[in-house]
C-alpha cells in the first residue's frame, strides 16, 4: 500500500505494516458520501481489508449506495480507543468502483473471491459468504491515507 505524504503528525503515523494489522482486525468503518445537494452523510458499515483496498459491502437500497453511484467520492474512517494515548485510526480517500452485481446473488466474479471470503471469516465465522440480494460492493483503493496512533506519543 502507498502511504500519502502525512507532513502533520509524523511522529504518530502507523507503519505500513500496523496500518495493515489495524485495519485487518476492526470491524467498522464510517463512510462519508455526500448528497446531491452537498450534504454530507456518514454512516456505519462493516468492510473488508485485503491488503491494498477497503471493500464496502452496502445495502443497495440505503442512502450510502445511492449518493455513491451518483458520486464515487468517498472518505472513510476506521479507529478505535477511549483514552488519549489508546487513539488509533485510519482515514482513507477516493474514489470507489463497483464490483460485482448489484445487487449481489453470487454469480461468479474471481474479483470478489478474497473480499467475500475475508468478510465471511471475519463477520460470520463462515467460508463462504452467504447472498442476500440485498447488498453489493464497493471496493475503495485509496488516494490518500492519513492514520494516527497516539499510543506513540508515550514512547518518545
Amino acid at each position: 500500500m502507498t502511504l500519502t505524504g502525512q507532513r502533520r503528525g509524523r511522529k504518530i503515523m502507523m507503519t505500513p505494516g500496523e496500518l495493515d494489522e489495524f485495519l485487518t482486525r476492526q470491524r467498522t468503518c464510517r463512510v462519508a458520501t455526500v448528497s446531491q445537494d452537498g450534504t454530507p452523510h456518514v454512516s456505519a458499515l462493516w468492510f473488508a481489508w485485503d491488503g491494498a483496498s477497503l471493500w464496502l459491502y452496502s445495502v443497495v437500497r440505503s442512502r450510502r449506495w445511492a449518493q455513491l453511484r451518483r458520486d464515487p467520492r468517498v472518505a472513510v474512517v476506521v479507529d478505535s480507543g477511549e483514552e488519549y494515548d489508546e487513539l488509533r485510526g485510519v482515514e482513507l480517500s477516493g474514489r470507489v468502483a463497483f464490483v460485482g452485481e448489484v445487487p449481489r446473488t453470487g454469480e461468479l466474479c474471481a474479483e470478489l473471491d478474497t473480499p467475500e471470503a475475508l468478510f465471511a471469516r471475519k463477520y460470520f465465522g463462515l467460508d463462504e459468504l452467504p447472498h442476500d440480494g440485498q447488498h453489493a460492493w464497493a471496493r475503495l483503493t485509496p488516494e490518500k491515507t492519513v492514520s494516527w496512533d497516539f499510543g506513540k506519543l508515550g514512547s518518545s
